[in-house]
């Protein structure tokens, strides 16, 4: 008696792996039932907003790292000075240098804000 492989081989193996994905992992796309799909927000729902850009947070992150506590409320000098004194890279300098003479600022979002690179009013998430 001959022993058989039960498997079709490596390339079909892998393309019928690839034809039960959907039901599998129910990723998108596969073939769910109808009633399982969301339904568009209707006439009476509010438009969705704005989601912020992963890297707008990435780069607010990396730019409220250099702001301390201690320098706020400050004005441009203040917070340079305290950027400076935690080690922040020219880029962020820079942009401090950039703010406008004779403004307090009490958070990092009114700083960025003022940088013209998002709002002063977020809303953590």
């Amino acid at each position: 008696m001959e022993r058989v492989s039960s498997k079709h081989g490596p390339r079909l193996d892998e393309g019928m792996k690839h034809e039960v994905r959907g039901h599998v992992q129910g990723v998108a796309g596969g073939r769910a039932e109808e009633w399982k799909t969301p339904e568009p927000a209707g006439e009476d729902q509010p438009e969705a907003g704005r989601v912020p850009n992963a890297d707008d947070s990435a780069d607010l992150s990396r730019f409220g790292t250099y702001i301390g506590l201690s320098s706020m409320p400050g004005d441009r000098q203040a917070l340079r000075h305290g950027a400076a004194a935690l080690g922040a890279p020219d880029d962020v300098l820079d942009d401090l240098d950039r703010l406008p003479d004779g403004v307090e600022f009490h958070t990092v979002t009114e700083i960025w804000a003022a940088l013209g690179r998002g709002s002063a009013d977020r809303r953590p998430g």
